[in-house]
């Protein structure tokens, strides 16, 4: 018997399930949608790496209590607006309060309202600083992070906790434990670009969606990012992975890829 061509529908179907193939539209539009609310959380990190920037970054051997008069003098005279003041909280440990203009401050490309702390807790052989910066608002809005490193001694770490209801999409509740990523040749912090890594979670009405950053890089002030990827495997089962470009940067765009299939450029939902 001469054995019957497969059918259309057939071939299609053997084709998504070894992976060929581009997703329907409607997978993609889910698909960017979920990756919209994954870089909402990524901005939260990411502008918060940025305030992190504003003072410089502690010099291993200095007296602490004068670092942090040097750091205060130097805010102030880069960033007008920004009103500085030092306290010592305790024997060990000195704190440099930011107020931000009540009419909007513009710091990094960002308009920034409110009144954050950056802690610095140590001595010359190990520095602890950490910034919670929850009484800011960024762009209008509020900004839901924590961020700090540790430097001298045997290792230096930065970090971003950034946890809360995502603005602007209230339905959603995530968290994102980022770290700075040190790449040759670019600054860690207080630079003109930044590079993050780290997992995360967000939680909406479909459920909870697990995320990872991969060497997220960010041009000061910019929404998207310009190289690295987010892949996010949804309450769902499924799994979307967006690679980002400087080529696509440019352009507005970004790559998806959704269950391994084809991948397909779209544009950046903002």
């Amino acid at each position: 018997m001469t054995p019957r061509p497969l059918s259309l529908a057939v071939l299609a179907a053997v084709a998504t399930a070894c992976g060929e193939g581009a997703p329907t539209q409607v997978e993609i539009n889910e698909a960017r949608d979920r990756v919209d609310v994954a870089l909402g959380a990524a901005t939260q990190v990411r502008a918060g790496l940025e305030l992190l920037g504003l003072l410089p970054v502690y010099t291993c051997g200095n007296p602490r209590r004068s670092f942090v008069g040097q750091a205060t003098e130097s805010l102030q005279a880069q960033v007008g607006c920004v009103t500085a003041s030092t306290e010592a909280l305790d024997a060990s440990t000195d704190a440099v309060v930011l107020s931000f203009a009540e009419a909007g401050c513009e710091v990094r490309g960002h308009t920034v309202t409110g009144q954050a702390a950056f802690r610095y807790s140590g001595g010359e052989d190990r520095m602890e600083m950490k910034a919670d910066l929850r009484g800011l608002q960024v762009d209008g809005d509020s900004l839901q992070v924590e961020v700090g490193y540790g430097t001298c001694g045997d290792e230096s770490r930065y970090y971003a906790l950034a946890e809360g209801t995502l603005p602007r999409r209230s339905e959603y509740t995530y968290r994102v434990d980022g770290q700075v990523g040190v790449r040759e040749g670019l600054p860690v912090l207080g630079g003109t670009t930044l590079v993050f890594n780290g997992p995360g979670e967000f939680h909406g009405p479909a459920g909870t969606n697990r995320l990872t950053f991969t060497e997220l890089e960010y041009e000061l002030g910019e929404y998207a990012p310009k190289e690295g990827e987010a892949l996010l495997e949804t309450a769902d089962g499924r799994t979307v992975k967006a690679s980002f470009s400087p080529a696509l940067w440019r352009l507005g765009k970004m790559e998806l890829t959704v269950d391994g299939r084809d991948p397909v450029t779209v544009p950046i939902v903002r």
